[in-house]
């Protein structure tokens, strides 16, 4: 896997608390929620459940720490790809 020299953070869609779950998908539980105004270091990123948010339509999962994902529809990237290595 590459190593990346920077941490990549991002902010969460303004106006949003977004769930943080156990697992890339709608079906994990929510184990905190993020409040208004959150940024993100995302370590990883994973394919999961598709979830429409204020950044469009996706599938993608962003890893921010051992065991909590975030949808990458409400994090703005700037991208609708990935922006992180893919999660091993």
């Amino acid at each position: 896997m590459t190593s990346l020299s920077t941490a990549l953070r991002f902010p969460i869609a303004p106006g949003y608390r977004l769930n943080v779950r156990s697992g890339p998908g709608t079906g994990y539980s929510v184990i905190r929620t993020l409040p208004e105004g959150s940024w993100v270091t995302i370590n990883c990123q994973t394919t999961g459940t598709n979830v429409t948010g204020p950044y469009g339509t996706s599938r993608i999962w962003d890893c921010i720490g051992n065991g909590a994902y975030v949808s990458d529809a409400y994090v703005r990237t700037g991208s609708d790809g990935y922006v992180a290595t893919r999660c091993s």
